[in-house]
């Protein structure tokens, strides 16, 4: 008999393969069960380039690699503890020990961290965080920041003395960060383009459930 938390995850994963075509990785999650599945590319649709190359599914993506996105295309990967889905017209870099370091350039992705302190750079914040799941939408002007869960330290790029800690359990405390100094920091804002499904699907890939669920990972 499949156990509850099992045919959750297949109700789930099933829904979101319907609406957004990636029986793929649902067929990566299923197999794994309960555990995480290989590092790399789970997904991808569309002109997906990593390093300039096009991607192929199962490629590691590791410390020292920029991965892009064309219009109408999207790629979901996982980097050790770490899972990310980056939607089209996005790039965003990877750095340091362990990939410890990722540079959202332009676009928008989904992600969730494991355990261990990363570094989220953007273009008007640095954010510091130990294991959470965020969304962020980065445009030149201003970054959309929404804690899913977790903790994080914002320090907004014009004006580093109003760094601020953030901690939340379910999308509590959304903002956007301002580059221009003459403007409020940052400003309280609505939870948009991401899902709790979006995240069930990325903490299963990496072996987890979000916290907001029974049972879930406590970071």
């Amino acid at each position: 008999m499949e156990k509850p938390a099992r045919r959750r995850a297949l109700r789930i994963m099933t829904g979101i393969a319907g609406l957004s075509g990636l029986s793929g990785v649902l067929q990566n999650v299923l197999a794994a069960g309960n555990r995480p599945v290989s590092p790399g590319i789970q997904k991808l649709d569309g002109d997906v380039r990593v390093n300039g190359q096009p991607a192929r599914l199962g490629m590691l993506i590791e410390a020292g690699d920029t991965v892009r996105t064309g219009p109408d295309s999207e790629v979901i990967y996982v980097i050790g503890q770490d899972a990310f889905l980056q939607r089209a017209n996005s790039t965003t870099q990877f750095s340091g020990v362990a990939a410890s370091i990722m540079r959202v350039i332009t676009g928008r992705i989904l992600s969730v961290f494991g355990r261990g302190r990363k570094t989220l750079q953007t273009a008007t914040a640095t954010i510091g965080i130990r294991g959470t799941g965020c969304y962020i939408e980065s445009e030149p002007e201003r970054v959309y920041f929404c804690l899913c869960y977790g903790k994080a330290e914002l320090t907004p790029t014009a004006d580093p003395s109003q760094t601020v800690e953030i901690e939340t359990t379910h999308h509590d405390h959304p903002v956007y960060i301002h580059r221009d100094s003459s403007k409020p920091m940052l400003i309280d804002a609505a939870m948009i383009n991401h899902s709790d499904a979006e995240l069930e699907l990325l903490e299963n890939l990496v072996g987890r459930w979000p916290p907001f669920k029974a049972g879930g990972y406590r970071y």
